[in-house]
């Protein structure tokens, strides 16, 4: 019997945590309250009380006015209030950011190894920051490198192919030269020839 009232309330239990955890409010939400909550402090501290004990003579004389005063006052402190946390909250988009942070909470719920704390030697714990990085860095400085070579290898073939087919003109161009000297030794041989003899 007290085995089973147990059970029951183990049940129990693991209901409630999954009804607390379905009805645990967001960071948006919590942010919403904390800013209502300092609200109602900061009226609180600023009591109507206060405010007619700074205003003595003005209080004496029109009570009624006094405190249709403070009411206007704490209304416009109010919203004035709300209205520059709305406006920090949509520059720094905490919305999103909030929704954000309740997502990545949401998503370690389910990983079962701890997160990465410091190990309290603080070499170890750089090695274990910087390495992967180095390493990373390694690795794309070798890709740019082999890259480079790569380019490097066809740049080189380039100009020794360039400098095959220079060397193939110059020796184009040596040939010509020799065969239009023997052309023209031949046209001076020849022009001699029928040149009358004087």
């Amino acid at each position: 019997m007290a085995a089973a009232r147990g059970g029951a309330e183990e049940k129990a239990e693991e209901e409630g945590g999954e009804a607390a955890a379905a009805a645990a409010p967001g960071r948006g939400q919590l942010f919403a309250a904390v800013v209502d909550t300092f609200l109602e402090k900061l009226v609180a501290a600023g009591s109507y009380q206060r405010f007619a004990n700074c205003y003595r003579d003005f209080y004496r004389l029109q009570p009624e006015l006094t405190r249709s005063i403070y009411d206007q006052f704490v209304s416009q402190l109010q919203a004035s209030i709300k209205e520059e946390i709305q406006e920090v909250k949509e520059e720094g988009n905490l919305e999103a950011l909030f929704n954000s942070l309740d997502k990545i909470v949401e998503e370690a719920k389910d990983q079962e190894e701890p997160a990465w704390r410091p190990s309290g030697i603080p070499e170890e714990d750089v090695r274990s920051a910087v390495v992967p990085y180095l390493l990373k860095h390694r690795a794309y400085l070798r890709k740019v490198l082999k890259e480079k070579e790569e380019e490097n290898r066809k740049l080189a073939e380039s100009v020794l192919a360039g400098r095959d087919r220079i060397t193939e003109l110059q020796r184009q161009i040596q040939d010509r030269k020799r065969a239009w000297q023997a052309i023209s030794k031949e046209q001076r041989e020849l022009i001699m020839t029928f040149k009358e003899p004087q």
